[in-house]
């Protein structure tokens, strides 16, 4: 285990380096979205021209666990976003390990870091009718969370009062259903990792498992674009199937697209060929139903 989580946390490095070197001076702005912690911040990335710009919110993975990986990884995505025309707000978190993170605070920060996003169409040109979550691996989970999460009770303690309107979701690598994955996040995240994030045992704490999990929450009405590398070994295909089964059961446009011979890490890779699917999925989601420009 200690192994994997070495071996993730490399990959997370080696994307740092590629990242520092694809950002043009100038391009990144680092903004604050909830209070006074350090970690609560997101890099905006505008494309070059007028606007108004469609926007994609990029959630990155590391097993929810503050050790493992940050923004830095996804970082390429998110440029290689700017200069295909969709401007980027690639958010850090607080997560389990983190003062703050895991149950509640974790999901409070990615739903903060969304809904700012009102506040910054109003100084910078981002269309508000094109918005997009796209996470990878656990980030993934939490994109789909952040679709789902207009359907949250008023009681729950992720609510959050008027949720920004999103377009759709793409999750890379990652699951819909936090319930039931316990022993398998095990295996590649660490032991008892999803109890650290929930805050216990899916028989302890059931209540926080479903309100996590956005097929809880199907239909959820937007559609969802699941993307998995045949060569995944953390998130492959197979693991995808029932979170899309289900939603195109409760009438969701949902959609798994396998990529052959992609592994976990080249979903997110703007060098890989997995790439130019990875983009074409979130831009046909940005241009679902638009009239005029």
């Amino acid at each position: 285990m200690r192994g994997l989580v070495l071996v993730l946390s490399l990959a997370a490095l080696a994307f740092d380096t590629a990242a520092a070197r694809a950002q043009p001076d100038g391009a990144v702005q680092r903004i604050a979205y909830a209070g006074d912690d350090p970690l609560q911040y997101g890099e905006l990335r505008l494309p070059e021209g007028a606007g108004p710009f469609p926007l994609a919110i990029v959630i990155h993975g590391g097993c929810w666990r503050a050790e493992i990986a940050s923004l830095d990884y996804v970082a390429p995505l998110a440029e290689a976003l700017r200069q295909a025309g969709v401007a980027s707000w690639n958010v850090e978190y607080r997560r389990v390990g983190d003062a703050g993170g895991g149950w509640p605070g974790t999901f409070l920060d990615v739903a903060a870091a969304t809904d700012l996003v009102r506040a910054l169409a109003k100084d910078h040109p981002i269309d508000l009718r094109r918005v997009v979550a796209i996470g990878h691996s656990a980030g993934a989970q939490l994109a789909l969370w952040d679709l789902a999460r207009a359907k949250l009770p008023a009681k729950s303690a992720l609510y959050r009062d008027s949720p920004l309107s999103l377009r759709g979701a793409v999750a890379l690598g990652g699951p819909g259903d936090l319930r039931g994955i316990a022993r398998a996040a095990d295996s590649f995240c660490g032991g008892g990792v999803i109890e650290s994030l929930l805050g216990g045992s899916e028989h302890a704490v059931p209540g926080h498992y479903a309100e996590a999990s956005a097929a809880a929450f199907l239909p959820l009405g937007l559609p969802q674009v699941l993307v998995t590398g045949s060569d995944d070994r953390i998130m492959p295909p197979r693991a995808a199937e029932p979170y899309v089964r289900a939603a195109k059961s409760a009438g969701d446009s949902a959609e798994l697209v396998e990529i052959r011979g992609a592994t976990h890490f080249d979903l997110v890779s703007p060098s890989s060929a997995a790439w130019p699917t990875v983009k074409s999925k979130l831009l046909e989601l940005l241009s679902k139903g638009m009239i005029g420009p």
